[in-house]
């Protein structure tokens, strides 16, 4: 079975930016509940360099984060290929798109990668979700449930 890491990221005190580790809280219950033992979970506020290494031990991986693009209605799956050209160094966080290219350089190893983007709309200093985006949430929590076990 293949090793997946499921990989939330946002910042809980901003609202709906903490939907990444709000469905990590969910897929870690799962997880404990149904006692898988080839998902693993990771979190944190953005991500970083260090993160190609976190990702070079996994055969898939999914990136969960909000998302204000307009043509997302409540989540999308999106495939990620390396890209050195898509680093973003403001507030020191770099793209998903370049921790896959850093991995596949420095440890030789290329996961399969993907960004789940769930709807977000309000980023106020706050830590409980948006009613609109826990639903969008939950909706994504049970697709990647079955996108999972297939």
């Amino acid at each position: 079975m293949d090793k997946v890491l499921i990989y939330g990221y946002g910042n809980p005190g901003r609202q709906d930016d903490g939907v990444g580790a709000r469905i990590v809280e969910l897929v870690d219950k799962w997880i404990e509940d149904e006692k898988i033992e080839h998902i693993s979970t990771d979190c944190n506020y953005q991500l970083n360099i260090e993160d190609a290494a976190v990702i070079a031990d996994y055969d898939i991986v999914i990136f969960i984060d909000a998302s204000v693009v307009e043509d997302v209605e409540q989540f999308r799956l999106e495939t990620v290929e390396p890209n050195a050209a898509t680093i973003e160094f403001t507030m020191h966080a770099v793209s998903t798109a370049f921790v896959v290219d850093l991995c596949r350089k420095i440890y030789g190893k290329t996961p399969k990668v993907s960004v789940l983007h769930i709807k977000a709309y309000e980023f106020d200093f706050k830590e409980e979700l948006t009613t609109k985006t826990a639903e969008n949430m939950l909706a994504a929590f049970k697709f990647l449930k079955g996108y999972l076990m297939k």
